[in-house]
């Protein structure tokens, strides 16, 4: 099967996913309502969540190019800015491949050796985008844990019974049987890349690969300021915090009674939601996105799902604006650098 049916697959599947989810949110919604709902929300409160978005993507910058900055030290801001916005536009068409994109972008502005070959090779800048995604995923586990700490009875229940416990049925054997020959098989791929990382052939170019993944995963190690690195991952969580706030707020003229009470450890609780259903493998979070948040909404406060999805709806879709257009900006941005 060649690579291009491959990704055919993986879309059309993806897309598929994308949505039934889409018609299990909207399936109950009576779209008079909708409307009427989304036209009573304070849209200021929509617009300052876009550029809270715009903020944390310029963030999100900021940090990996401290990463970057060990191996190319001639990376600029507004490199690793653009290469954020474009790898989110491409997450809109295909999940994940957005990182792979931004990866060929910083290589392809890389400066060069004196013998021509690019600082920033693709497989470092790989490595470094591992550290990159490995710091989002302790971060948002990190929030999890506080919140569930500090507000267990409010919100362990949808955790454990609306999202752990359907998983966990259908794992019908112990996670042992997947993590042992996980790790078995891990130790052979370290041996065979070690052994044959000085060999000729396919084999030594393969080590050579993963060799230059770990040498740009541990380029974090000589950041310059590392402090700054977790200001930057700090500072991105809390616009993220501010965009899920916002939405709140914009959406409470439209049921006041349910909503009005709602308030900031409420927002934590939705965006920790809507980051969990970034696992779900499906073009730009469509789908998953708004049907998990508008449970999250309905199981534990009791608001109708109906409610739930004005809510869901305004937060991914003005996001997912924010992001098409700063992405198409980036692109424009490397479309006029190559004219000149």
């Amino acid at each position: 099967m060649n690579a291009k049916l491959t990704n055919i697959i993986k879309y059309s599947v993806s897309l598929a996913v994308a949505v039934v989810l889409l018609w299990f949110s909207f399936r109950s919604v009576k779209w008079d309502d909708f409307v009427s709902s989304l036209s009573q929300c304070k849209w200021e409160f929509v617009l300052l969540g876009m550029a809270a978005g715009i903020f944390a993507f310029w963030l999100r910058g900021l940090r990996w190019r401290m990463i970057l900055l060990p191996i190319d030290p001639t990376t600029k801001k507004s490199v690793s800015f653009n290469a954020i916005n474009i790898s989110y536009l491409a997450n809109m068409v295909l999940p994940r491949i957005g990182e792979f994109v931004r990866c060929g972008y910083i290589t392809a502005n890389s400066s060069s050796d004196t013998n021509g070959k690019k600082l920033a090779s693709y497989d470092k800048v790989l490595g470094t985008v591992v550290v990159d995604r490995s710091c989002d995923i302790l971060s948002l586990l990190t929030l999890l844990v506080v919140l569930l700490l500090l507000g267990w009875g409010r919100f362990g229940s949808f955790f454990v019974e609306r999202m752990w416990t359907p998983l966990s049925d259908k794992l019908d054997f112990s996670l042992w049987w997947i993590l042992i020959p996980l790790a078995v098989v891990g130790a052979v791929v370290v041996y065979a890349l070690y052994r044959f990382r000085n060999s000729g052939g396919i084999a030594g170019k393969i080590s050579g690969f993963a060799l230059g993944i770990w040498n740009g995963f541990t380029s974090c190690l000589k950041m310059d300021k590392a402090w700054l690195f977790f200001v930057y991952t700090a500072l991105i969580w809390l616009m993220y915090w501010l965009m899920s706030a916002s939405i709140l707020w914009a959406v409470k003229p439209v049921a006041p009674e349910l909503i009005g009470s709602l308030d900031l450890v409420d927002a934590l609780f939705l965006m920790i939601a809507g980051s969990l259903s970034s696992l779900v493998p499906v073009p730009g979070g469509f789908g998953a996105f708004h049907y998990i948040v508008a449970l999250a909404i309905s199981s534990v406060y009791g608001i109708p799902f109906e409610i739930g999805i004005v809510f869901a709806t305004l937060s991914h879709e003005s996001q997912a604006l924010t992001q098409a257009v700063c992405g198409l900006g980036s692109y424009a941005v490397e479309s006029l650098k190559k004219r000149h």
